[in-house]
């Protein structure tokens, strides 16, 4: 034994081999208790958490020397080298510190985003059920240690590695780990010990999930230990993906690159035949393709990212993967889950309905158990054996519990449509705990989404009892009933109440009821109608979604006539729009589902399998999707859509591992805020994008006029570096913190294959680059005609110039509201860079150590005045037009 015990650490002890009481005394630990809270800490010290070790963090001082992997920074170098050997010692200075601060800029920036997304990816944790001190707590799975006793049911994520000592048709996915595709029955047998991985049928592996079935298992290994963890090592060496997003940027970038060598070999062409120094024409050059080459977006579009992750999360929206925050700016179908999302998931039981023929009305509201069960208006006592036979059923064929919090809150431990009917019978006094004493769970088959039914045998005295719960459909064909009980069901889906089924078998559960097949004698016990009250906020969400050109569709597990109850009540029926059910769904071809579905706004009845069907459907239409889902099975739909999104609440760890976004709240207002937010995100990077190209044009239209017309160049080398890296680098990243403008959801969607730079950019920057560059061109004529030095012309052009630029900057916050309807305020981050902006602009034209290095003289309060009259014009042209759009509109 005490090589046992001593193996607990080592990695070459077979757990499959040894029997589960051996195993239980190994690691000193209780099936039903659990391990004390002592133990659990002590452990805790020895074995530390049950977590894989995370990926470095980067450094600050790795950030920036990642910042000179770029062909920009190898330009610039360069030029600072050939700056050095042609004797222009102060042009080599100003790149070297250039390159230097925006290497710094650039790393510390980087840096924030990435611990910013850092800190996000903990708010998913894992959660799991542990049994401690004889009571079963919902735990982090980073807090499991070896001999805790882990329950595990259907949708369960496995946390650590254990050795199963219970399986009630427990089926587990082992495909992450094994490769095998189907899922492995489990059970307690003890194995040789040269059985493969892939064939212990009593492990359960972390990085697995439980796809049916319940069972409990102790853990032996956590963290590194674990099979995954021993394999970690290769995932954390994989090479961080791009989002399309930023491959695009990537392949924007690499064509801009070329175009500005084009430009660069045109720049020193016409300088040599105009008879300018090679040097002076050189750096011009070289200043020129800095200005083209926008070696700031990479890292704007992390921190554009970053930060609409974090919007998100104060959403109650949890993103997973980053693709899926671009992505949400192009979804124009959101197919949703009712219970839950469309509606409270706050369940209560207020219709019955008995064998008999006698609707039964229940009163109270929630969790609380305080109310009454009246039969025909009159309060029934405790004896009606009717009553107390349908909520027999509905108690033991039930796995959720009824709890009062620390607060004294009637609470839900399962699923609330089962949470309901438990208290509904405390209403009653029936007590579950109670029941399940007198009368053991002997076998069960879990609900299964196929036969849309749950079943538990109990043992009964001497009888064995099989109760029957699912849906009116498929239990009351079993049963021998008239058509009454179908017409009240009807009526009750139609008044937007979940109805369920109840029947009594008597004899145990068989291999045939495990296939679906119930036969012999069935009895019915009645109908229970359940209301789940619509959300306040979503009807809101629906009618906003539809004017943001994205179609929201029911997708649900409930009755047809319940879903168009609810979907009525929330605005999702369009005219001509029709509902169907999954078996309506079953019979159509691919062809005519593809053919209908643009007018079927409810699927009712479907099963998971069917969702992954209407996704692919959608798909083929070209539509982007959002699918919602909780369950186990619905993890090859979440996959499959655009966005897969998992309920927080009450989604299962399978769903949330599949999913690209959590919302924490279960509320279809959430999705459409994550959808608001992830068009803010692209619209932003596009404002970026016209910001720094409206300036890159216009220096462009400046310099080669100026030379073309015999002129020198109007800008100083370095004085276009100071334009490109100082002053477009103290406004780009914070015009990516743009807030709402209002009217994101009154857009269509952002189409998937849309340029960066489309039609409607290209328009604006052939009006916003023009007039910058004709303000400068005719300064600098008119400062050059009255006699000024031509060191003054160039300071005067180059200021006029910057200040262009922070209008500009404000021009592009929107793309038709007025400046003036925009307060500065919204975005803070602005504020300070115009702010940084004017101050450094101060110091470069008055600073005399700055005169020298940057070619620039004092201006007068003046001139400075005119400059500022001067660089406006940007400002009040596009106002000009923002002017007429509004006009237009109205």
């Amino acid at each position: 034994m005490d090589a046992l015990t001593s193996s607990t650490e080592s990695n070459f002890l077979h757990w499959h081999a040894i029997s589960p009481d051996t195993l239980l005394d190994t690691q000193k630990s209780d099936p039903k208790k659990g391990l004390a809270i002592e133990e659990v800490k002590q452990r805790l010290t020895k074995y530390g958490l049950n977590a894989l070790p995370e990926h470095k963090r980067r450094s600050v001082l790795t950030l920036f020397f990642k910042q000179f992997q770029s062909p920009l920074i190898y330009l610039l170098l360069s030029a600072a080298i050939i700056a050095f050997l042609l004797k222009e010692i102060s042009d080599a200075a100003v790149i070297l510190v250039v390159v230097l601060l925006n290497s710094l800029i650039g790393a510390i920036q980087e840096g924030k985003a990435e611990r910013s997304l850092e800190s996000l990816r903990k708010l998913s944790k894992l959660i799991v059920t542990v049994r401690r001190e004889g009571q079963d707590l919902r735990i982090e799975a980073q807090e499991l240690v070896p001999g805790d006793i882990l329950l595990l049911g259907a949708g369960d994520a496995v946390a650590a590695d254990g050795r199963i000592i219970e399986a009630r048709d427990l089926s587990v996915s082992e495909a992450t780990l094994t490769g095998e595709s189907l899922p492995v029955r489990k059970n307690i047998s003890v194995l040789q010990v040269d059985t493969i991985l892939a064939e212990r049928k009593n492990m359960v592996y972390s990085g697995t999930f439980v796809t049916s079935g319940r069972g409990i298992a102790v853990v032996v290994t956590t963290g590194q230990k674990t099979e995954v963890g021993k394999i970690s090592k290769l995932s954390a060496e994989g090479k961080k993906l791009l989002t399309p997003l930023e491959e695009k940027v990537a392949h924007f970038g690499k064509m801009i690159i070329y175009l500005a060598i084009i430009v660069f070999i045109l720049i020193i062409g016409i300088g040599s035949l105009r008879g300018l120094a090679f040097p002076e024409i050189f750096m011009v050059g070289v200043s020129q393709i800095v200005s083209m080459i926008p070696e700031g977006l990479p890292v704007a579009i992390t921190v554009a990212l970053a930060v609409g992750v974090r919007r998100m999360a104060r959403k109650k929206a949890i993103v997973r993967n980053l693709s899926a925050v671009e992505t949400l700016g192009s979804i124009d179908v959101i197919c949703t889950d009712k219970t839950g999302t469309l509606t409270k998931n706050e369940m209560t039981v207020r219709e019955l309905y008995l064998p008999s023929g006698e609707n039964v009305e229940v009163t109270g509201v929630g969790y609380a158990p305080h109310g009454e069960i009246n039969v025909m208006g009159v309060k029934q006592d405790q004896t009606d054996k009717r009553i107390d036979s349908l909520l027999t059923a509905g108690v033991l064929c039930n796995d959720a519990s009824l709890i009062q919090d620390e607060s004294n809150q009637w609470k839900i431990l399962g699923d609330p449509t089962e949470g309901a009917l438990l208290t509904l019978a405390a209403k009653r006094g029936m007590n579950k705990k109670e029941f399940e004493q007198r009368f053991p769970r002997k076998n069960e088959i879990p609900f299964d989404s196929t036969i849309k039914l749950m079943a538990t045998e109990h043992q009964i005295g001497k009888m064995t009892i099989t109760w029957l719960k699912g849906a009116p459909e498929k239990i009351l064909k079993y049963c021998s009933v008239d058509e009454k009980p179908h017409l009240v069901g009807n009526d009750m889906a139609q008044r937007a109440l979940r109805v369920l089924a109840f029947a009594e078998v008597q004899g145990p559960i068989t291999e045939e009821m495990r296939k679906g097949n119930f036969t012999g004698d069935i009895k019915f016990l009645g109908l229970m109608g359940q209301l789940d009250p619509p959300r306040n906020e979503v009807r809101e969400a629906v009618q906003e979604c539809l004017k943001a050109g994205i179609r929201p569709v029911m997708v649900t597990g409930d009755h047809k006539r319940t879903g168009l109850a609810v979907g009525d009540i929330l605005g999702f029926m369009r005219k001509d729009d029709e509902v169907v059910d999954g078996l309506e769904l079953e019979k159509m071809s691919e062809k005519e589902l593809e053919d209908r579905i643009g007018h079927i706004s409810i699927f009712a009845r479907v099963h998971p399998e069917q969702k992954l069907r209407i996704i692919q459907a959608f798909q083929k239409k070209k539509n982007v999707v959002a699918m919602t889902g909780d369950g186990v099975n619905d993890a090859p739909a979440l996959v499959r859509a655009d966005v897969g999104v998992a309920m927080g609440l009450t989604g299962t760890e399978t769903a949330k591992e599949a999913a690209k976004i959590i919302i924490t709240d279960d509320n279809f207002a959430t999705i459409v805020e994550a959808v608001k937010q992830g068009r803010l995100v692209y619209r932003n990077v596009k404002k970026l994008i016209l910001f720094l190209f409206s300036t890159s044009i216009s220096e462009l239209i400046v310099l080669f006029t100026a030379i073309l017309l015999g002129y020198p160049p109007p800008l100083a080398a370095v004085q276009i570096l100071w334009i490109n890296l100082v002053t477009d680098g103290v406004l780009s990243i914070n015009l990516i913190m743009e807030p709402e403008e209002g009217d994101e959801m009154r857009q269509q969607p952002i189409p998937r294959d849309e340029l960066l730079i489309d039609s409607k950019m290209t328009r604006r920057i052939l009006l916003l680059s023009p007039t910058i560059a004709i303000s400068a061109l005719c300064y600098f004529f008119y400062v050059s005609a009255i006699g000024k030095t031509f060191s003054e012309v160039q300071t005067q052009t180059f200021t006029v110039m910057v200040v262009a630029q922070w209008f500009n900057a404000l021009n592009c916050r929107s793309g038709t509201k007025s400046v003036f309807k925009l307060s500065l305020l919204r975005n803070k981050w602005l504020v300070v860079g115009l702010l940084a902006g004017n101050l450094l602009q101060v110091l470069v034209i008055y600073a005399p150590f700055m005169n020298q290095i940057f070619h620039t003289t004092p201006i007068s309060l003046l001139e400075a005045l005119v400059i500022g009259i001067v660089g406006s014009s940007v400002l009040w042209v596009e106002e000009i037009r923002k002017f007429f759009i509004h006009r237009e509109r109205v």
